[in-house]
């Protein structure tokens, strides 16, 4: 039988060795006339195909195909309550009478209408949030609330590790479960190839619900690096819902000190009315996994009361390769052009496409104060040297720019003028704003953006300012570095 299995791959080694250059003409065909990619994208997979040939070719079955035009993330529509509230939100500010705690507020009324109508994010404003930046007081803080779950919980993560975090989150998801009480736990096969079926069986022998999202076509050998699920969602109750960059792994809590040391990280937990998007959200997914439809369970979307009466207005919009339009690329967008004093950026991945790296290069020398913050240490050196070079960009562009030293900077947030910003999952670099599933909070509201910003500053003081002069002068080894990064950025 082994013989037979490897004289089979043998045999197909040879004709893809034989083939190779018409193989490789027929994917540029594919890739120039039948997939809708940037010209920019189009001419680095030529490269890799005619200069890279055998490279090039693997590389296209790992992460090259484009599913956008068929229908495998197909998503159901939201129908009820939820699409009816949407048009109405949508004719209170087409009628200008939506009405919004902070007039100073009304300039962002058409991001508030473009995610309405793009993403169906209806914008609720009876919200509190609460920002956790420290892995151990987040996972704290989740703990204590599954603990006090009456109805169900939904937990889903693009990274699962079965360590010491995740051995103190699965016996409270069990011990619910036994409860009687709905968990289900939703979880990419990629960012969780770590895991082992027993991981899964134990959890479902408990009468915990499990569904894995685009599972490997091969066992355990997951060939296709694109079109993961990134969402980090919890949600309890349809009261409590978390959000933000935070996995379940014990880097998360700063454990691994020797590769990554302090992590931070920015994560959102959100009580109020927000809550049922995030529901919406993760039912989707929930629903494509797992081949049920939750959507006929109206106890899972009911909207709460929100006895405390929140102050945060807030929509929940989501983007991924289920959908042509690129919703948190362009809320990233037009927030960057409705700058009028100051830009925060964190991002672990600085990869821009032409359009947000020309966004804030124009808001700089407009005399936008634009602050960019990046780790100081790589946890994939190619896409770094990449983040670098687009660094010196915006340096030259007359952006504040800073490299983290505390430890490994993992946030993704981006504020405007203490008055906006946009927190959640998705990096800012282009497989985050068009090949993964992603899903940010966008939060209208002083007083919590201006503490977001507040622990911005403070992470300033634990950062090197990279100057003119400290980009010139790197060396030759980091120049190559960078520029061979950056070519293949497109790709990353």
């Amino acid at each position: 039988m082994a013989e037979t299995i490897w004289d089979g791959l043998v045999t197909a080694y040879n004709f893809v060795m034989d083939n190779l250059v018409i193989i490789n003409i027929i994917l540029s065909v594919v890739i120039i006339f039948f997939q809708r990619r940037s010209p920019q994208t189009v001419w680095t997979w030529l490269l890799a195909l005619y200069f890279i040939p055998i490279l090039g070719f693997l590389l296209y079955l790992l992460i090259g195909q484009d599913y956008h035009k068929n229908r495998m993330f197909k998503a159901k529509e939201i129908e009820g309550e939820l699409k009816f509230a949407v048009r109405r939100q949508e004719e209170t500010i087409y009628r200008k009478q939506l009405r919004l705690a902070n007039p100073e507020m009304a300039r962002f009324k058409d991001l508030i209408l473009y995610n309405l109508e793009a993403g169906q994010a209806v914008l609720t404003d009876n919200n509190d949030i609460r920002i956790y930046t420290d892995g151990k007081e987040k996972f704290r803080a989740l703990i204590k609330e599954m603990k006090q779950a009456k109805r169900y919980i939904h937990l889903q993560y693009y990274i699962i590790r079965n360590d010491e975090l995740w051995q103190a989150i699965e016996p409270v998801l069990i011990g619910k479960a036994k409860e009687g009480i709905e968990v289900r736990v939703l979880f990419d096969s990629m960012g969780c190839r770590t895991m082992h079926n027993k991981d899964w069986e134990r959890l479902e022998q408990a009468g915990v619900q499990v569904a894995e999202f685009f599972p490997a076509v091969m066992g355990n050998l997951q060939l296709r690096i694109n079109y993961r699920n990134h969402r980090k969602i919890v949600v309890i109750d349809g009261h409590i819902g978390f959000v933000g960059g935070f996995n379940i792994g014990r880097e998360y809590l700063g454990l691994d000190k020797k590769k990554f040391g302090y992590w931070r990280d920015t994560h959102l937990c959100i009580e109020g009315a927000a809550v049922t998007s995030l529901s919406v959200r993760f039912v989707l997914d929930w629903n494509y996994a797992a081949k049920e439809n939750l959507f006929q369970e109206d106890y899972l979307f009911e909207i709460p009361d929100y006895i405390r009466g929140g102050h945060d207005p807030v929509q929940i919009i989501s983007s991924g390769p289920d959908s042509q339009i690129k919703t948190i690329h362009d809320n990233y967008l037009r927030l960057i052009h409705s700058a009028r004093d100051h830009v925060y950026l964190q991002t672990p991945y600085f990869i821009p496409d032409d359009s947000i790296l020309d966004a804030l290069k124009i808001a700089s020398r407009s005399g936008v104060d634009v602050r960019i913050m990046i780790p100081c240490k790589p946890d994939h050196p190619f896409i770094y040297w990449a983040t670098y070079s687009y660094i010196g960009d915006m340096v030259a562009a007359g952006a504040k720019c800073y490299v983290y030293n505390n430890g490994f900077l993992h946030a993704k947030t981006l504020s405007v003028d203490g008055m906006v910003a946009c927190v959640g999952t998705a990096n800012m670099d282009m497989r985050s704003f068009g090949l993964n599933f992603e899903v940010n909070a966008v939060i209208y509201s002083e007083r919590t953006v201006q503490r977001l910003e507040r622990a911005f500053e403070n992470d300033m003081t634990k950062c090197t300012q990279v100057t003119r002069k400290i980009y010139d002068n790197r060396s030759l080894i980091i120049r190559v570095k960078e520029q061979f990064s950056r070519l293949f950025s497109p790709l990353l």
